[in-house]
């Protein structure tokens, strides 16, 4: 009993040893790769033999296919690549997670693994005290090699059992199908426990090894591991978006219908091992088994890898948004990994959630520029739709900056990265004060309009439009740095429109002073002077953004622009100076007409342009010669500012900019 007991212990606590090792070792394999691996995966291309690459690749580096299919399942939920190329890398990750049984084939068992482990650890601690260089974040490889060779010697040992304790093994393989089907069960439920396909398979090998499993059995078993290895692809798409609950789907049918496959053709499957691996075997029986790991995951990727679009396609027939997912609630598209070491990877995403809340905001600065346009009618619809925008904003700035700070307090996070952090949180705040005056300031307008009567304050109306505008192109300017970040001479040039808007405001402050003294209605200008202080509090909350925002190395609007010469709207800005013209910070190179017909229309933004004003304007030509060369101009240009709602086509007119 006392023999039993200490062999389940020591069974135990070598498998702890053996899944610590090797979390180790794929965590230190991250560390030091640093954000190239997660880079590889985002920037992942359309083609789906690149994308297998690609799964393949980062996943025989990680040692895991957990972390890589949770990673493409985070990388989906955040829109960042597609359900397609998710279901190549994951094809990818299938076969990169085979890497580990060769590992554990190949070294395990050719020598005496525990003579290798003390002084690999040795060498993997003194690295750590190497801070100075960037080998020391491979520390933890090394160490994780160590205990990994650890553990399986002592997996030898402690699973090192008599025949007469295993011969119940034996009658399993003897119930033909049904037993084969129960080592697939086995084999799922114990990964699917542990949360490792490859520590399962080195359990397989190591009883193979030691005689104590069947061939086929262990076979039937690495099988289930397959299946099992889904388990946290399916436990990340939890909360997830539709399309992350469609990754981890594919993940989980692919793989059980590869192994679906292979019992069918089971002993025609283990012919070919043996045919491919020399020898019988009962000698070399972990080279079958990593052989039969390897060969049915290419088998399954090359069957299913033709019909990849076929499947996206099916599966989003078949896993559908439902209702509560489309209704109007932000929930942060970002799963956290339980490794916790991609802190670049996070900040690429949330870098692109930040971009999608500056758009929320702009929709509320252009429904504002709509309200002050608007001569006639109620401005309720409008207040509304605010309203609905700016309870959104609110729970976009709660869920960003508590997953922030979650990353903040990540042990991988460093000094830069918590700067990093602390910036995007005040970006976000500042946007979320911006909301909050879009909101306040359609109040005010709403009371403005409505108790002074807009007939009688057309001056002051019209001064309340200009100065929005100004805060509106501010704004505009100030989007199109939030994503690629800005140098400190653009920060200057953004701080003399920030001083602009504050000289402004002291303007129309004094001139509305003077207006009371003549006899002004003082309600009126009372109101008035709130909508001017709350425009100016909105540049306020703008610049608190540009000061935030992560400084940019790159190619950015010229220095030398200054605010008269730019024209600005969506993501395209024209510098009139230079006659160049920039798509989100980025030049875009245009010939010359092309620039003067973009000018001409950016110069009228909002206003109809008329083919007959086009033309006149840019070829001095009458409308029968050059209508032709005007179409084919609009379409080049909605191609290279790579913006197709940019230039709207008014039926019958002519062109404008879409503000």
């Amino acid at each position: 009993m006392i023999t039993v007991i200490s062999q389940i212990l020591g069974f135990v606590g070598s498998l702890c040893l053996l899944l610590f090792g090797m979390e180790m070792l794929s965590n230190g394999i991250q560390k030091g790769a640093g954000n190239s691996l997660q880079s590889l995966l985002h920037k992942i291309s359309g083609n789906r033999f690149t994308a297998v690459l690609t799964g393949l690749s980062v996943t025989a580096i990680i040692q895991s296919s957990g972390a890589t299919t949770v990673m493409v399942v985070s990388f989906v939920n955040a829109e960042i690549i597609s359900l397609t190329q998710a279901i190549g890398i994951i094809f990818g990750a299938n076969i990169g997670t085979t890497v580990t049984a060769w590992i554990v084939s190949l070294f395990g068992f050719s020598f005496s693994v525990e003579a290798a482990a003390i002084p690999l650890f040795g060498f993997g601690f003194i690295l750590k005290y190497f801070k100075k260089f960037k080998i020391h974040n491979f520390s933890d490889c090394f160490m994780g090699f160590a205990l990994l060779f650890m553990a399986l010697g002592l997996l030898k040992t402690s699973m090192n059992l008599k025949p007469e304790s295993v011969s119940f093994l034996q009658n399993f393989q003897d119930l033909n199908f049904a037993g084969l089907l129960l080592g697939v069960l086995v084999g799922t439920v114990f990964t699917a426990l542990i949360h490792s396909s490859s520590a399962t398979t080195a359990i397989v090998l190591t009883l193979s090894a030691n005689g104590s499993l069947p061939w086929e059995l262990g076979a039937a078993m690495v099988l289930g591991s397959n299946i099992g290895s889904t388990v946290d692809a399916v436990m990340s798409s939890f909360g997830a978006s539709v399309n992350a609950k469609r990754t981890a789907a594919v993940h989980v049918a692919f793989n059980v219908t590869g192994t679906f496959l292979a019992l069918i053709f089971f002993q025609p499957f283990l012919n070919l091992i043996d045919f491919i691996v020399p020898g019988q075997p009962a000698q070399n029986i972990t080279s079958h088994i990593a052989m039969l790991h390897t060969v049915f995951n290419i088998s399954a990727t090359i069957i299913f890898l033709p019909f990849v679009k076929q499947i996206a396609h099916i599966t989003e027939k078949l896993i559908v948004e439902s209702q509560k997912e489309k209704d109007a609630h932000y929930k942060i598209p970002i799963i956290l990994p339980k490794n916790h070491l991609s802190t670049d990877l996070y900040a690429f995403q949330i870098q692109k959630e930040i971009t999608k809340m500056a758009g929320r905001v702009m929709e509320m600065m252009d429904l504002l520029n709509q309200g002050l346009n608007q001569k006639k009618g109620s401005l309720e619809s409008l207040a509304e739709e605010i309203s609905e925008r700016e309870d959104y904003v609110d729970e976009m700035n709660h869920e960003i900056s508590n997953f922030l700070q979650k990353c903040s307090r990540l042990p991988s996070a460093n000094h830069d990265d918590r700067n990093n952090y602390a910036n995007m949180i005040s970006v976000i705040q500042n946007l979320e004060d911006l909301s909050d005056e879009c909101c306040s300031m359609m109040h005010s307008l709403c009371k403005f309009k409505k108790e002074s009567g807009a007939s009688s304050l057309i001056n002051q109306t019209a001064e309340l439009i200009d100065y929005f505008n100004q805060v509106h192109i501010f704004y505009e300017q100030t989007c199109t740095f939030i994503a690629l970040g800005l140098s400190e001479i653009d920060k200057v040039r953004l701080s003399d429109v920030e001083d602009k808007i504050d000289r402004t405001k002291r303007e129309l402050k004094k001139a509305s002073r003077k207006r009371i003294e003549n006899g002004s209605n003082v309600k009126a200008e009372l109101n008035y002077l709130d909508l001017v202080r709350k425009i100016e509090k909105a540049g306020d909350c703008i610049f608190g953004v540009i000061q935030a925002i992560q400084p940019n190395l790159g190619d950015s609007i010229p220095s030398d622009s200054s605010e008269k010469n730019l024209i600005s709207a969506q993501n395209v800005i024209i510098n009139t100076k230079s006659r160049k013209a920039f798509v989100s910070g980025k030049e875009v190179p245009l010939a010359a007409k092309e620039y003067e017909l973009l000018a001409l229309l950016m110069e009228n933004k909002g206003q109809i342009v008329s083919r007959e004003q086009i033309l006149e304007s840019v070829w001095m030509y009458d409308m029968e010669i050059q209508s032709r060369t005007l179409d084919v101009h609009i379409r080049l240009l909605r191609q290279k500012l790579n913006n197709q709602k940019l230039i709207e086509t008014v039926r019958g007119v002519g062109y404008r900019i879409s503000l």
